[in-house]
C-alpha cells in the first residue's frame, strides 16, 4: 500500500491570474504595466511557496518552457521533444550536449535557493556555454545583492539585472534571463525561483508597436514596462499549468492505491517531482521489466501520458 501525505494529498485548488490583469486593450502605460504585475505575481505567490505534492513537476515544466525558448536565442532548433531526449537520455555523468546543458541551467534555477556565489555563477555560464572571468563573476555577485536589495519592484529588480549583464556582455543574453528569474525570485522571497521569463523573451510583450515588430532587448527603452507586461502573461501561464498538472496528480494520486508493485512509490514520486520519467527507468525495489508494466498499468487508469510518441525509449509525465 502506498501511504500519501495528507498535507499535500488534496491541496487548494491553484489560483488564477485576475482577468483584468490580463486585458490587453491599448498599450498600458509604465503604472498601469507595474500594477497589473503585482497582481499577477500576488496570484502566483501563492503558489511559489506552496508545497503541493506536483510542484516540483509544476517547476520542471516551467524550466522546459525557458530551456525551449533559449533554443531560439541560441541558434539552436531543439524543441521540447529534444531537450527531453537530450536530459533523459544521457548516460548517468555524461555530457548531455549544448542544448541540454542549457535545460541543465534552468532546472538547476527552478531546484535550489535564489542564493549567489561565484562558483555557482561560473557553472551556470559554462552550462550556458559562457566563458567569464572570476573577476567578473564576483562583481556580478556585488551587483546582484545591490539590485535585489534596492527595494525596487521584483520585475524592476529583474530588469535592471538583466539590463546590468547585457550592457557588460551582449553575448550574454540568455545569462540575463536567467538571472532576471533568480533577482525576481530574491526580491519577492520565495524559496526557489520560477523558470519564468525566458519563456517571454520572443513574445508579444517585447515587440514594438512603431518599429516593425523588432524585439526590445534588456536594457532598451520601455524594457522595465514589458518586462511587468511579461511577468502578466507569464505569471497567467503558470497558474493555468500549475490547475492543469493539479488535475493530473489528484488522478494519479487516487489511483495509487490499485498499485501492488513493490517500487510503485518510488515512481509516483519522481512522476511528481519531474518533467519527465523514462519508462526504462530502474530502481532497487523495480527491474526494468516491472517499470515497463507498471507504466503500461498507469496509462491504461489515465493517470499518466506518454511524452515522446515513441513505441521505444518511451518518456512519461503527468
Amino acid at each position: 500500500m502506498i501511504r500519501l501525505d495528507p498535507a499535500t494529498a488534496n491541496p487548494a485548488p491553484p489560483p488564477t491570474v485576475p482577468a483584468w490583469a490580463l486585458t490587453a486593450a491599448g498599450a498600458p502605460s509604465d503604472c498601469d504595466a507595474a500594477f497589473r504585475a503585482g497582481a499577477a505575481l500576488g496570484a502566483l505567490d501563492t503558489l511559489a511557496r506552496a508545497q503541493a505534492s506536483w510542484a516540483g513537476a509544476w517547476r520542471q515544466r516551467l524550466a522546459l518552457r525557458c530551456a525551449a525558448a533559449s533554443m531560439r536565442l541560441a541558434g539552436r532548433a531543439e524543441d521540447d521533444a529534444a531537450l527531453r531526449d537530450a536530459w533523459q537520455l544521457c548516460p548517468a555523468g555524461a555530457d548531455p550536449g549544448p542544448a541540454g546543458a542549457i535545460f541543465g541551467a534552468w532546472r538547476q534555477l527552478a531546484l535550489q535557493p535564489p542564493a549567489v556565489s561565484a562558483d555557482r555563477l561560473a557553472k551556470v555560464a559554462e552550462m550556458l556555454g559562457l566563458a567569464w572571468d572570476d573577476e567578473a563573476l564576483a562583481d556580478l555577485c556585488i551587483e546582484i545583492e545591490d539590485v535585489a536589495g534596492s527595494r525596487r519592484p521584483a520585475p524592476f529588480a529583474a530588469a535592471a539585472i538583466a539590463a546590468r549583464v547585457v550592457a557588460a556582455r551582449p553575448d550574454a543574453e540568455l545569462f540575463a534571463w536567467w538571472l532576471a528569474d533568480l533577482v525576481l525570485a530574491q526580491s519577492l522571497r520565495w524559496p526557489r525561483p520560477l523558470p519564468l521569463l525566458m519563456a517571454q523573451a520572443f513574445g508579444p510583450a517585447f515587440r514594438t508597436e512603431g518599429g516593425g515588430g523588432t524585439r526590445i532587448r534588456p536594457g532598451e527603452r520601455g524594457f522595465e514596462r514589458v518586462v511587468c507586461l511579461a511577468s502578466v502573461q507569464a505569471a497567467a501561464e503558470a497558474c493555468r499549468l500549475a490547475a492543469d498538472l493539479s488535475r493530473r496528480a489528484e488522478k494519479l494520486l487516487a489511483v495509487a492505491p490499485k498499485l501492488r508493485a513493490k517500487g510503485a512509490g518510488d515512481v509516483i514520486f519522481l512522476l511528481l517531482n519531474e518533467d519527465a520519467v523514462a519508462g526504462s527507468l530502474t530502481t532497487k525495489n523495480l527491474s526494468r521489466f516491472a517499470a515497463r508494466r507498471l507504466f503500461e498499468r498507469l496509462q491504461q487508469l489515465d493517470a499518466v501520458r506518454e511524452l515522446s510518441g515513441r513505441p521505444t525509449f518511451r518518456l512519461f509525465g503527468l
